[in-house]
């Protein structure tokens, strides 16, 4: 087999195939380790016989794995439960009320899925809130969770309506009212209220992760970074994180906060999948060398890497059709194809091969959750791992694209 030079920070190591459309170069997935096997699979039971069963249960009921963000000591679960789509219909139509959420979140505990990311204008606070109510009645442990919450948008006032998705994402007109001057942005005032308020609809005393939503052109850095660090050093915030940025303006956080002495982002969240890697031109390689954890959202490319290409989607959401410009391209297609070939030939859920792909190029992924089906359907794909060469099938097609999701 000849190797090829691959595009655009591909692996390097991978072997990139003579014919990347062919799957005859594809072996089988590797039997050391590397199948589609539960976690708990690889606990052998003389070690696990004398363990009280209370915790033997803890075990075996664990279906997913744990990893650290970056070089930081947190450990986080893979995948994270994504809560944008919990809430109220009169926000997006796309979301589930309380009830199935609350549901879903139990079923997520339960499971093993530990970290939760969610947002103070999701659902305009309407998400958070859930989440609170549902670790009180489902009677989980604080401290046995990680709770990701993030900061900058509006949360528009309740008079104001719940239909605040204009609102939220910062329309223009509303910058101008008196009753929003100071409530959203990376200010002092900004921050500071915003962590009040999702503490209390949270019903808890502190944040693990605080993210920035968005960059704040507005604001200076040092401002916003000698808050976050008194919410760190109060108790209030455990870890900072940011997310979808240039990798620029992460450097100059970091920066910032490095010669202050200041508390240091330890993740990114990114807008990152096989149909979209523009993450890669520098913020992987940037994370990578400074240690700071890689988090992906939409890392299913809202369905289109989990379904064929051309088939409709079964969510309200995907039916309104994607956010992003997934799909449109012949190298989207392409790859969408790649896909589902390997799948069919492996006998697994397509999610399982793109999710297979993305996993060893971050911490954990940031999937969005409807419906108790699906969660088990992305569960069973722990513990699979691609070949080089089946790496360098999935990788080849790219074609770079505009950049999007930083606003």
């Amino acid at each position: 087999m000849v190797s090829k030079r691959l595009p655009n920070g591909s692996d390097p190591t991978a072997v990139a195939p003579d014919d990347p459309g062919s799957l005859d170069i594809v072996d089988e997935f590797q039997s050391n380790g590397s199948g589609n096997t539960k976690c708990s699979d690889t606990l052998q039971q003389s070690a696990l016989k004398d363990l009280p069963s209370s915790l033997l249960n803890s075990i075996t009921s664990t279906k997913v794995e744990y990893r650290h963000v970056g070089s930081s000591g947190l450990r986080v679960s893979n995948p994270i439960l994504g809560t944008l789509g919990f809430g109220d219909k009169a926000w997006m139509d796309w979301v589930i009320g309380e009830n199935e959420a609350t549901m879903i979140l139990d079923a997520a505990y339960r499971s093993g899925i530990n970290t939760w990311d969610t947002a103070n204008a999701y659902s305009n606070g309407q998400t958070e809130s859930i989440i609170g109510r549902a670790i009180k009645k489902l009677n989980i442990p604080r401290r046995k969770l990680v709770l990701m919450t993030k900061v900058g948008r509006i949360v528009a006032d309740t008079e104001h309506g719940p239909s605040s998705d204009f609102v939220a994402f910062l329309d223009d007109s509303v910058k101008r009212s008196k009753d929003y001057a100071n409530q959203y942005g990376l200010s002092r005032t900004a921050i500071l209220t915003a962590v009040e308020q999702s503490l209390e609809r949270l019903q808890t005393s502190y944040i693990d992760v605080l993210h920035i939503h968005r960059w704040d052109d507005r604001t200076p850095i040092e401002e916003t970074m000698s808050t976050l660090h008194h919410l760190v050093c109060t108790g209030k915030v455990r870890y900072l994180a940011a997310s979808s940025m240039w990798t620029f303006q992460l450097a100059r956080l970091q920066h910032v906060a490095e010669v202050n002495g200041w508390t240091k982002i330890v993740a990114m969240q990114s807008h990152y999948n096989l149909i979209y890697r523009e993450e890669e031109r520098e913020m992987t390689k940037f994370c990578k060398m400074a240690g700071i954890g890689l988090l992906a959202w939409a890392p299913l490319a809202e369905g289109y890497l989990a379904r064929p290409f051309g088939a409709s989607g079964k969510t309200r959401r995907s039916s309104k059709g994607p956010r992003f410009n997934y799909g449109t391209s012949d190298a989207d297609k392409e790859i969408i194809k790649r896909v589902e070939r390997l799948a069919s030939r492996h006998k697994v859920a397509m999610s399982h091969i793109a999710l297979a792909w993305l996993g060893t190029r971050v911490d954990s992924v940031i999937i969005g959750i409807n419906s108790l089906p699906y969660m088990e359907e992305l569960l069973e794909a722990q513990g699979l791992r691609l070949t080089a060469a089946e790496d360098a099938l999935l990788s080849e097609p790219y074609v770079p694209k505009d950049v999007q999701g930083h606003s």
